[in-house]
């Protein structure tokens, strides 16, 4: 072994070992979190197939706490409905009738089926590179083959370099991730008790917000008021 060899192990080993011994720092390290994913609705279509898994995992919930499928529901429209929610309810209502369901069209002494959505706008960027399974196989062929020549050749690292390619192109086949995520929460209720509830977080294109905007309510009537004039 060289000398400036020696002494590069050296100096890594002693940063490990300071490194190691750092037991304090003034805020949080950062950390990713596990490798996730995560849908992206992009058209209508896939609103219905919203709704096929909130009406699934609703109804099997409910089985589990003793509500079959002769309980009555009743599907409520959120206050000022945006084009999703419209479009939303009458999926909701669909697939539970179709599912053989008693859906009422007014409230009344069954259970009451409300959704809510949220909007959350992140100002950071949005990476759109996730490594994948052809990135994967190739670093650990290159690691078994470091391991095994004690280095790593050029023209490995430059299959790493394709294979990342292709889990780039592979990954941004939905667009890649986006600035604006929908919250969607179902709730059913009885008597003012919670009975089932389901949250899911969902990627938005940006360009699509309007369909989930809300409209603004309308301001009340003008109505004039009559003044009486008093002679001073």
């Amino acid at each position: 072994m060289s000398l400036i060899k020696a002494l590069g192990l050296s100096t890594a080993a002693a940063a490990a070992l300071a490194l190691a011994g750092c037991g304090s720092a003034p805020i949080p390290l950062a950390k990713n979190f596990e490798l996730t994913s995560q849908h992206k609705v992009r058209s209508a279509g896939h609103w219905e197939l919203l709704s096929r898994d909130v009406v699934a995992q609703t109804r099997a919930t409910l089985g589990q706490v003793g509500y079959g499928q002769e309980a009555p529901l009743h599907v409520a429209l959120p206050p000022n409905p945006s084009s999703f929610d419209l479009a939303f309810r009458d999926f909701l209502i669909t697939e539970m009738v179709q599912g053989g369901a008693i859906v009422h069209q007014q409230p009344g002494s069954g259970l009451e089926v409300n959704y809510h959505t949220q909007l959350v706008r992140h100002n950071s960027e949005r990476p759109h590179f996730i490594p994948g399974q052809f990135t994967i196989i190739a670093a650990g062929l290159i690691a078994a083959y470091g391991l095994r020549h004690e280095h790593i050749d050029a023209q490995l690292l430059g299959a790493l370099g394709l294979t990342a390619a292709a889990d780039f192109a592979n990954s941004i086949n939905s667009g890649g991730p986006t600035n604006t995520e929908l919250v969607l929460t179902t709730t059913v209720t009885r008597g003012g008790q919670y009975i089932a509830r389901k949250t899911d977080v969902y990627y938005l294109e940006n360009a699509d917000v309007p369909l989930f905007l809300r409209p603004l309510p309308l301001p009340p009537a003008y109505r004039p008021v009559p003044m009486k004039v008093v002679a001073q």
